[in-house]
């Protein structure tokens, strides 16, 4: 599979499929076994893990956020930003209208693994330290899974806004989240099955349609 310079990439299928594995591949969280990964050109395990890491911004299910307050679990993207910086990394995660009604806004303590925050906020906590670290590559690993409609649509425009110009990598167990991708890898045990768009997969009838249309009559 080759992917270009700011493209959405989509990777659906069962649980168990191997997509969390693909994903976490990129940043060398486990080395492949057999076969490359290039990234412009360069086989990945050529750069040092922290350059490479440095490039990529993750957004997972279950964001770490430490024990400390709103703005410092935002300045992990990058310690050295103005508070400025941060106003706006976090304006762009629809995520600093809830932080000024804190009880000390920025400056509020989130507590362990950021308990005093729904899910909702700290996913939009996280999306801000991305902002902030400003990477080209992005991975969204089931994201907006685990949370209520409202919370899910404020981070996917957040989402969409930092994908923009980015090349960006999705796993997505909702498929009504992914359908704007660029292109969707249905993956099969391991395997790559189907490759296309949402439009191109619907017409061809195959596991990428089934797979849509049960989650549609769900």
């Amino acid at each position: 599979m080759t992917v270009k310079q700011g493209e959405t990439i989509a990777f659906v299928g069962m649980s168990g499929g191997g997509k969390s594995t693909i994903i976490s591949l990129i940043p060398r969280f486990y080395d492949v076994t057999s076969g490359q990964i290039l990234l412009d050109g360069v086989d990945i395990k050529n750069y040092k893990v922290r350059t490479l890491r440095d490039n990529i911004g993750m957004v997972l299910q279950d964001n770490i956020l430490f024990s400390d307050s709103v703005k410092k679990n935002i300045l992990m993207g990058r310690p050295d930003a103005s508070d400025e910086e941060v106003f706006a990394a976090a304006k762009a995660a629809n995520a600093h209208d809830f932080i000024t009604k804190l009880l000390n806004g920025y400056d509020t303590e989130v507590g362990e693994r950021g308990v005093k925050l729904s899910g909702g906020q700290k996913q939009r906590v996280a999306i801000a330290r991305v902002f902030l670290k400003n990477p080209p590559i992005l991975i969204f690993d089931e994201a907006t899974s685990a949370l209520d409609l409202e919370s899910e649509h404020l981070i996917q425009e957040a989402m969409e806004k930092l994908a923009k110009d980015r090349t960006t990598f999705i796993v997505a167990h909702r498929l009504s989240t992914i359908t704007h991708a660029d292109r969707i890898v249905v993956i099969e045990n391991g395997e790559i099955a189907e490759v296309g768009s949402h439009d191109e997969l619907m017409s061809r009838e195959g596991s990428y349609k089934k797979l849509f249309e049960v989650q549609q009559l769900n």
